[in-house]
C-alpha cells in the first residue's frame, strides 16, 4: 500500500532559482573572507578561556580524559558541560601540539562551516542573493565573530543547531524519514556539546515539520518520534556510559554535587538555568548579599544586575535584569540585537505573504521554523533567572540572519505592491534606530557612523524603497547597497574591533566598551574588565579608593598571589585576577614557578592542587603536567574530600598546593575550605613569583 503525498503546487509554480555563473565565485569569496577575518591574529587571545584550555590540554595527553572531558589528565574531575566541542580542539593539538592556534583555529573553522551551512540552507530556496545575505549577516553578528574565534562550545553548538533545521527543511521538501532521523542525529550532538541549550530549537524543529510535513498526519507523527529516538540514542550513548562507569575509576562531574551526569544535565545545567536554583553556583540565594557586603559598592554593582551576565543598571539579580528587553540592554544589545527589530519584521511579513501556499510550502515552512528558533530562544533568554552571559545570545544569531535574508529576498521580489514597499521602509528606519541606540552607548566608538547609518544612509534608503521607479534597473542596485550598510556598518564595526582585541577570561563580549554593561572588549578577565589591566582583580583600581576586600580575605584588584586570595583567601571568594588567577580568569604563573613546578614531575600524579578550575589552569598549561582543580570552577563541587585529599598527599601523589584562586562552599558542599585549612595548619608557606604555596611533600 502507498501513501499519496500532497503535492506543493504552489511551489510547482515557483521552482528554486535557477544557479547563475556568479554564484560559486560569490560563495568563495563569502567563506575566504569569513576565513581570514575568524583566523586574523588569532593567537592574540592566548588561551581564551583557560577553563576550556586546560581540558583541551589534558584531552591531547589522556585518552581517558578526552573521552570524559576532564579538566587535568590525571583525571580528578570533567569540566561542566559534555567533551564533544573538546575533542575536536584536543584533536587538533595532538596533531600540531599545544598552542593557542593549533586549539582555535578549529573554532574559527566551525565559523566558516556554519555560514557555509546556512548560506545552502537559505539558497536551497530562496536564491543565491539571499543565501548570500544569510552568511554575511552570520558572518558579522559581533557575537559570532567572537564565539568562533574562541574555544567556549557554542562555535559547535551553533554548527549542530543549523544542521538540524537544514535537515529538517530537507524532510519537509521530500518527506523522507532519514532526514527527520538525521534531524534528531543532530540535536543529539548538540546535547553532547552544551546539553540542553540545544533543546530550544526542538519545538521549532517539531512544530513546523507537524504543521508542514508531507505526509498524513499520522506518519508525520511517527517521523518526529523517529527523531527524537535518534536524539536519545545520538547523545545517549555517552551519558549511559559515563553514568554506568564506576565513580572509583573515573573522575568527578564537574559542575555536580553528588558525581552524577544526570545531575548535572537536569541541575546545574538544566532546570537550575531557568529558575536560578542551581547548586554550586557562583553565588545563589543569599550568597549575593554576602558578596555585596564584602565588597560594598562594587559588590552592590555586581549583586544589583551588572555582572556578570550584564543588566540593566540597579535592576533584576545576580545575571541581570529578566524581561522581555533583556536583549536589547546594554550587555547583549551590541552583541545581538541590531537587527532583531528587523527580523521580526520581515518573519511577520513573510508569513502574510506566504498565506494562501499550501501546507508543504517549505518557503513558509522556512519562515516558521527561524521564526520560532527566534521567539523560543529570545524569550527563554529574556525570562530566564539563572546563570545568564551575554555570549548566549550566539544561539540567536543564525534565525536573525536567516530571517533578515528570505525575508528581504521576499519582499524584494513583492516591491511592486505599495504595502511591501512600505513593510521595506520601516524595516530600514527600524533598523537605522537600533543602530543609533547601540552605538550611542560607546560614545568614542567612531562617533559618526550613527549619523551616516541613519541621518544620511538609512533615512535615504527608506524614502527611495517607496518610490518604484528607485527600485528598478541599475538604480536598485544602489538602493540595495545603502540598505546593506544599514544593517551591517554597526555590526561590522563591532566585529572589526572585536577581531582587533584579545578575548580572555571566563566572561567575554564582542566590540567596544559599552555604558551600563560590564567588562570591556576582553570580557572579564580580558583587557578592561575583572581579571584584566583596569579592571577588578587585574591592576587595580586608579580612582584612588581602597581596593576591597572579598569573603575569606582576597582583595580585588590586588595583582600578586600573596594580596590576591592568598594572604590567606583560604575557603573565600578568592582573586579574580593577577598570579594566582581566580573565579573568572586563569593563573599567570612566572617562570620561576614553572620551573619549581616542573621538578621532579614525573614523580607525581598531580605537580599540584590548587582551588578551583581556572587558577589551576594557567600552571597545567605553563607545565603541561596535570594540576588538581579543588571544587571544579566554582570550587563549589565535592571534588576531592578532606580525606580523599588527605590520602593523596599521603601516598606523595600531589607535589604542591597553591593558594589563591577562588574557595568554595557558597552554594555548594564543597571541601575547599576544609583542604586549604588543614594544608595551612601542617604545611610551611613560601612565596614564589607572588604566589603562596605549600610543599606537600615536605
Amino acid at each position: 500500500m502507498t501513501t499519496t503525498l500532497e503535492q506543493p503546487k504552489f511551489e510547482a509554480a515557483e521552482p528554486p532559482p535557477a544557479r547563475r555563473r556568479w554564484e560559486p565565485w560569490a560563495l568563495a569569496a563569502l567563506l575566504v573572507g569569513t576565513a581570514v577575518a575568524y583566523i586574523w591574529g588569532l593567537g592574540a587571545s592566548g588561551w581564551a578561556n583557560s577553563f576550556y584550555a586546560a581540558a583541551v590540554q589534558a584531552g591531547s595527553e589522556s585518552w581517558k580524559a578526552f573521552f570524559f572531558g576532564s579538566s587535568d589528565a590525571a583525571n580528578s574531575i570533567t569540566v561542566d558541560k559534555p567533551p564533544m566541542s573538546l575533542w575536536l580542539m584536543s584533536l587538533s593539538v595532538r596533531v600540531f601540539g599545544l598552542s593557542s592556534w593549533a586549539m582555535l583555529v578549529p573554532q574559527a573553522l566551525l565559523g566558516v562551516g556554519s555560514v557555509a551551512l546556512l548560506y545552502a540552507t537559505v539558497k536551497r530556496w530562496f536564491g543565491a542573493p539571499a543565501g548570500l545575505l544569510a552568511g554575511l549577516v552570520l558572518a558579522l553578528t559581533p557575537i559570532a565573530v567572537l564565539m568562533f574565534r574562541f574555544n567556549n562550545p557554542d562555535a559547535l553548538l551553533v554548527l549542530l543547531m543549523i544542521a538540524s533545521v537544514w535537515a529538517m527543511l530537507r524532510a519537509v521538501e521530500d518527506g523522507r524519514t532519514r532526514w527527520m532521523v538525521l534531524t534528531g542525529v543532530f540535536v543529539g550532538l548538540g546535547f553532547l556539546t552544551k546539553q540542553l541549550q540545544v533543546m530550544l530549537v526542538v519545538p521549532p524543529l517539531a512544530l513546523t515539520y507537524l504543521v508542514a510535513g508531507p505526509p498524513k498526519f499520522g506518519k508525520r507523527l511517527a517521523q518526529c518520534f523517529a527523531a527524537l529516538g535518534a536524539m536519545i540514542v545520538s547523545a545517549g550513548w555517552w551519558l549511559l556510559i559515563v553514568e554506568l562507569w564506576p565513580a572509583s575509576s573515573r573522575p568527578w562531574i564537574g559542575g555536580s554535587q553528588n558525581n552524577s551526569i544526570l545531575e548535572l544535565t537536569l541541575g546545574y545545567n538544566g532546570l537550575g538555568r531557568l529558575n536560578g536554583e542551581e547548586t554550586g553556583s557562583v553565588m545563589p540565594g543569599g550568597g549575593r548579599g554576602e558578596l555585596a557586603a564584602a565588597m560594598g559598592g562594587a559588590g552592590e554593582a555586581m549583586a544589583g544586575g551588572r555582572f556578570p551576565g550584564g543588566g540593566a543598571p540597579g535592576g533584576g539579580g545576580m545575571w541581570g535584569s529578566t524581561g522581555i528587553t533583556r536583549m536589547f540592554e546594554s550587555a547583549q544589545g551590541g552583541q545581538i540585537a541590531w537587527l532583531i527589530p528587523a527580523a521580526l519584521i520581515l518573519l511577520v511579513a513573510g508569513l502574510a505573504l506566504r498565506g494562501r501556499a499550501p501546507r508543504v510550502d517549505t518557503r513558509r515552512a522556512s519562515f516558521l521554523v527561524w521564526g520560532l528558533w527566534l521567539l523560543v530562544t529570545g524569550l527563554t533568554f529574556s525570562f530566564m533567572a539563572g546563570i545568564f552571559h551575554a555570549y548566549y545570545t550566539v544561539a540567536l544569531a543564525p534565525a536573525v540572519a536567516a530571517l533578515v535574508a528570505i525575508g528581504s529576498a521576499t519582499l524584494w521580489r513583492r516591491r511592486d505592491t505599495l504595502w511591501v514597499r512600505a513593510v521595506l521602509a520601516a524595516t530600514l528606519l527600524a533598523t537605522a534606530a537600533m543602530s543609533w541606540v547601540l552605538l550611542g552607548r560607546s560614545a568614542s566608538f567612531v562617533p559618526w557612523l550613527k549619523w551616516a547609518v541613519v541621518v544620511v544612509v538609512g533615512v535615504v534608503a527608506a524614502v527611495a524603497v517607496l518610490v518604484p521607479a528607485l527600485t528598478r534597473g541599475r538604480i536598485a542596485a544602489v538602493v540595495t547597497l545603502a540598505a546593506l550598510f544599514t544593517g551591517l556598518a554597526g555590526p561590522t564595526a563591532y566585529a572589526v574591533d572585536t577581531i582587533a582585541t584579545p578575548h580572555t577570561g571566563s566572561i567575554v563580549s564582542a566590540g567596544p566598551n559599552v555604558e551600563g554593561a560590564h567588562g570591556g572588549p576582553g570580557g572579564m578577565g580580558g583587557p578592561g574588565g575583572m581579571g584584566g589591566p583596569g579592571g577588578m582583580g587585574g591592576a587595580g583600581r586608579t580612582d584612588g579608593a581602597a581596593a576591597p576586600t572579598l569573603p575569606g580575605g582576597a582583595v580585588a584588584g590586588a595583582t600578586d598571589g600573596a594580596a590576591a586570595g592568598a594572604t590567606d583567601g583560604m575557603g573565600g571568594m578568592g582573586a579574580m585576577g593577577g598570579a594566582a588567577g581566580g573565579l573568572l580568569s586563569g593563573s599567570e604563573p612566572g617562570a620561576e614557578l614553572v620551573a619549581l613546578l616542573e621538578q621532579d614531575s614525573g614523580n607525581y600524579t598531580w605537580v599540584a592542587a590548587a582551588i578551583g578550575s581556572n587558577s589551576a589552569s594557567g600552571y597545567q598549561l605553563a607545565t603541561e603536567d596535570p594540576v588538581m582543580p579543588i571544587g571544579g570552577f566554582n570550587g563549589s563541587d565535592p571534588s576531592p574530600t578532606l580525606e580523599q585529599f588527605q590520602q593523596y598527599v599521603a601516598d606523595g601523589k600531589i607535589h604542591y598546593f597553591i593558594s589563591g584562586g577562588r574557595g568554595g562552599g557558597m552554594g555548594g558542599d564543597g571541601t575547599a575550605s576544609e583542604i586549604s585549612t588543614w594544608v595551612q595548619e601542617n604545611f610551611t608557606a613560601v612565596t614564589v613569583d607572588g604566589v603562596t604555596l605549600y610543599d606537600l611533600t615536605a
